[in-house]
């Protein structure tokens, strides 16, 4: 299971389009995390000022058509990165990310 950070807006931009992020332009990838540990230490990173609901979709690998390749990122950790637009067949679930007192991205929530 893979997964991807995004705003709630972000993901229900086009929802009759594949799933495409800022950095496949850019990157020529998706970013995505290996488990919850490096998806809260990623939105911590990337996130921190983020405003309004950021979710988790979990992406199920097998299911993705765009190859992925698990490269070591700017941490030092292995991440996979989806090397095109994510079939939203692919999505088989969405967490919320949730802050502790502090305003730290510190837990991850069935989304209702």
């Amino acid at each position: 299971m893979l997964f991807h950070l995004t705003p709630l807006d972000a993901w229900l931009e086009h929802p009759d389009r594949p799933y495409a992020t800022a950095s496949l332009a850019l990157e020529g990838f998706i970013h995505c995390s290996a488990d919850e540990e490096q998806a809260l230490a990623v939105a911590n990173a990337r996130f921190a000022g983020a405003r309004g609901p950021l979710m988790v979709l979990l992406v199920e690998e097998g299911l993705l058509d765009a190859p992925v390749r698990w490269e070591q990122a700017r941490d030092g950790g292995m991440h996979p990165h989806v090397y095109g637009p994510v079939n939203r067949a692919a999505v088989v679930g969405m967490l919320e990310a949730r802050r502790d007192t502090e305003g730290r991205w510190a837990t991850l929530a069935v989304w209702s």
